[in-house]
């Protein structure tokens, strides 16, 4: 048991210096507390993320991915949700709010989908011998597609708006719910693949498991909730001592110590040459954004002392439509079931592109661009609009189509 709970005490080991100083009231210069608790976050996703994955034995295959998608984005929503809830009383702070959300979203899209795709066709051409030109999803997942269209439609609120309703956050709350009850009907009994420290804990007897499993939750829960305060005051506080741009220091820092685990977690499931299930993650990842984290904002808002609506200056309203925009494109992409790999490594360039142009222009033409993208693609990839939009409807689990049939060759992944 202590060999296989290794890998688990090592990061709980990494965190508890930032458990200790947050319970006894330590005061750090913003740098040590920004690297302290930094470090409690991250050691306490991983735990969160192998918790999660163990838990898929004991949970359907269909909620098993969202709940895994939910968990992993744990501690982004801590931080997140602790900006929002301070803007209730400090309004500078919804700036950090509309910079963390919008950050993890581009991070999990530009860099996490891109990611997964190119190392999965890499690893087919390896295994095969031939050129691979594009990752096929199973039809079971334009249930995610079609949830994530419709959410992202919704968010178009925000930018034409510029503010953040509570009615739209209670909406977008609606359909995580009913996502959550969708991909549970529609879930499968299949055996769960299981990878690391997950898949050691995964073989255990059913009562140790779950006593890990539950343990883990609890305690890796209790050290996200303990830094996500401090760590968010920190990244502000380093920002200004170091003369960094806040804003941009929230944006990216921030969801590169939350969303690491989930990352690297798909990264290995593309290495072990399940793409589908890799992209599969981030898609259930990229959902529970649009409705749950985004559909919470202004609720802890208002929870903290604000009004009825988050309102969002002219740089956040950017910052959502540019980031609107990158998820339609990846969206009409994604309506054929097919991830082309020049989409990948346009996807990753445009990415990398936005901290080559920044500021107002940069944004616009950013935003310019994908919207076009998307537009064209959803031209070439007409047929399956209407199946994408359908699916999370749909009563029954859908039948492959035509839609899946291609005369390149190209790397399948099902569930």
């Amino acid at each position: 048991m202590l060999r296989t709970l290794r890998p688990v005490l090592l990061c709980l080991a990494v965190a508890a210096p930032a458990v200790v100083v947050r319970l006894t009231h330590v005061e750090l210069a913003p740098g040590l507390a920004l690297l302290l608790f930094g470090a409690g976050v991250v050691a306490a996703s991983f735990v969160l993320a192998w918790a999660a994955e163990a838990a898929e034995v004991d949970i359907s295959g269909g909620l098993a991915i969202a709940v895994l998608a939910v968990i992993a984005v744990l501690p982004e929503y801590a931080v997140d949700l602790y900006f929002a809830y301070t803007a209730g009383s400090r309004p500078e702070y919804v700036q950090f709010a509309a910079a963390n959300m919008t950050g993890s979203n581009r991070l999990l899209l530009g860099v996490g989908w891109s990611v997964v795709v190119i190392i999965a066709l890499a690893v087919a051409r390896r295994r095969t011998g031939r050129s691979v030109r594009a990752l096929v999803l199973d039809p079971a997942y334009r249930v995610e597609i079609g949830f994530l269209a419709l959410a992202s439609l919704l968010a178009l609120v925000v930018p034409a708006s510029g503010q953040i309703p509570l009615v739209l956050g209670l909406v977008l709350l609606g359909v995580f719910v009913f996502y959550l009850v969708r991909v549970a009907a529609g879930g499968d009994d299949e055996e769960p693949d299981l990878v690391g420290p997950a898949a050691r804990i995964g073989v255990l007897p059913t009562r140790s498991r779950r006593v890990v499993v539950i343990s883990m939750f609890v305690v890796a829960a209790g050290v996200i909730l303990l830094s996500a305060e401090p760590f968010a005051e920190a990244l502000v506080a380093s920002g200004q001592a170091l003369g960094i741009d806040q804003f941009l220091l929230v944006q990216w820092l921030a969801p590169l110590a939350s969303e690491a685990p989930e990352l690297i977690v798909a990264v290995i499931f593309a290495l072990r040459g399940k793409g589908g299930a890799a992209l599969g993650l981030l898609i259930s990842a990229k959902v529970n954004q649009w409705t749950l984290l985004v559909g919470s904002l202004p609720v802890a808002y208002l929870a903290g002392g604000g009004s009825t609506s988050l309102h969002l200056d002219a740089r956040q309203v950017e910052e959502f439509s540019l980031t609107i925009a990158q998820t339609l494109m990846g969206i009409a992409v994604l309506m054929t079931l097919r991830f082309p790999r020049w989409t990948a490594w346009t996807l990753l360039a445009l990415f990398a592109v936005q901290f080559v142009v920044p500021g107002t222009h940069g944004r616009l033409v950013l935003t310019a661009v994908y919207a076009v993208l998307a537009a064209a693609a959803l031209v070439v990839n007409r047929r399956g609009v209407l199946p994408a939009l359908a699916a999370p409807f749909r009563r029954r689990p859908e039948e492959p189509s035509t839609l899946e049939e291609h005369r390149e060759p190209e790397l399948a992944g099902t569930r």
